[in-house]
């Protein structure tokens, strides 16, 4: 009996703990964010009553690069990537310098017409507040590692206001699969499973776009205030050739998408190429808003050319670019649910599934650690992060994921450098 007893007051204390530590970063995550937002709307007011605010991105570009680069750079780019690699890498333990200098940043950026939101910022703010917590408190890795989870998360919740995605997206972009997502793709209607490919390959192509960014970065050498400059440059003009619609997070186009309204066909592919642009070249923001923007207007485009109803296809693909680019197709089938109801629920979660399945194993977050495979007909080593992990193909599987898989592979022209044909099974 006293054992019992004793066990009891153990897991109540540990639950009360819990709670305790939870709400407390919910608050300090809560505040924080308000007052961030409160002072990106006012720089956002200031800087867009000026017609022509964006020439100022060079400006901006090169000021962000310069306090990422010498104040704190681990607030370069954009945010929630930063924060899984710390939880892989490094304990959970961020610098909490991290939240001034992503909040001025940030700010800087997006109110100067850089290409960026405001969920990854607040996800890394929280994150960061949470380890600072985590050591006022002496708390182990263990116990680091969930409330930096439970930081970013509530970032997350608070900017989009939806709080049950925000805590399952918090857990699942840590780690690419806990779930055979792979057998609830099967039986559902024609066209959504085709809008969920379609879905899919958008990410692709968003992945892709934005490694190319890093990559033509690169190539200029380590300055980042001079790439800012270069950068803000290119935004200027691709400004001047299409429209200032692609600048800031968009959300005015995505709310446009979410409608029914027409949108031109290659406006979610040069957004796409302004936030490549913004986020490698100097620039400070989050992604998940440029996602949802992508996802919205791709949405719209796949609709538009199969004759179907624009504001239910741009509705489901706003969450499923986000399950197929971040890898997170339960917290973007429930936020599916917080977004536009129960009624679109079972096949925003076919879409996204199939997103998911369709990108392979690639992320715009490549720290994140693989913890299955997506498919039976991929031959990748699970445990190691994206940003390492060489996935080939059984090209004798006949399955639909593996036709889908080859086909993923075609058109991207992935896994084919080293890969060898698999033994017929016997």
């Amino acid at each position: 009996m006293k054992k019992g007893l004793i066990e009891e007051s153990i897991l109540f204390i540990s639950i009360l703990k819990w709670v305790v530590i939870a709400t407390g970063i919910g608050i300090i995550v809560g505040l924080s964010t308000a007052l961030f937002l409160t002072l990106l709307d006012r720089s956002l007011v200031f800087s867009t009553g000026y017609s022509h605010y964006f020439l100022l991105l060079p400006v901006g570009l090169a000021i962000s690069a310069l306090a990422t680069q010498y104040l704190e750079p681990d607030a370069k780019g954009y945010g929630i990537e930063k924060v899984i690699a710390a939880v892989h890498r490094n304990g959970g333990r961020i610098n909490v310098g991290i939240v001034p200098v992503k909040l001025l940043t940030t700010i800087i950026t997006i109110a100067t017409g850089g290409s960026a939101g405001q969920v990854g910022p607040c996800g890394q703010i929280g994150a960061s507040l949470s380890s600072f917590v985590a050591d006022l408190f002496k708390l182990d890795d263990n116990d680091r590692k969930k409330i930096v989870i439970c930081g970013l998360s509530a970032g997350f919740a608070a900017v989009l206001g939806a709080p049950f995605s925000g805590a399952i997206f918090g857990v699942e972009v840590l780690y690419v699969g806990s779930l055979l997502y792979e057998v609830l793709s099967e039986a559902f209607i024609l066209k959504i499973v085709l809008a969920g490919i379609f879905f899919g390959i958008c990410s692709v192509i968003l992945i892709e776009v934005m490694k190319a960014g890093k990559g033509f970065s690169e190539k200029l050498g380590k300055s980042l205030p001079l790439k800012g400059l270069i950068g803000g440059t290119i935004l200027i003009g691709l400004t001047y050739i299409f429209s200032t619609k692609f600048l800031g997070s968009g959300l005015e186009t995505i709310q446009t998408s979410l409608r029914g309204e027409e949108i031109v066909f290659y406006v979610f592919f040069l957004k796409a190429v302004f936030t490549s642009i913004t986020l490698n070249f100097g620039g400070s923001g989050g992604l998940i808003m440029p996602i949802l923007f992508i996802g919205a207007t791709s949405g719209s485009l796949f609709a538009n050319v199969l004759g179907l109803d624009r504001a239910t296809f741009a509705a489901v693909g706003f969450v499923s670019l986000l399950a197929g680019a971040a890898n997170t197709p339960i917290a973007a089938s429930i936020l599916a649910v917080e977004f536009f109801g129960s009624a679109i629920a079972p096949y925003a979660a076919v879409a996204c599934i199939v997103s998911f399945l369709m990108t392979g194993h690639r992320s715009v977050f490549p720290t994140q650690v693989l913890s299955f495979k997506k498919s039976a007909s991929v031959n990748v080593e699970v445990g190691s992060d994206l940003d390492h992990i060489h996935a080939s193909f059984k090209r004798r599987d006949k399955s639909l994921i593996g036709i889908l898989l080859r086909a993923s592979e075609k058109l991207t022209g992935a896994g084919t450098k080293s890969d060898k044909p698999d033994k017929p099974d016997r």
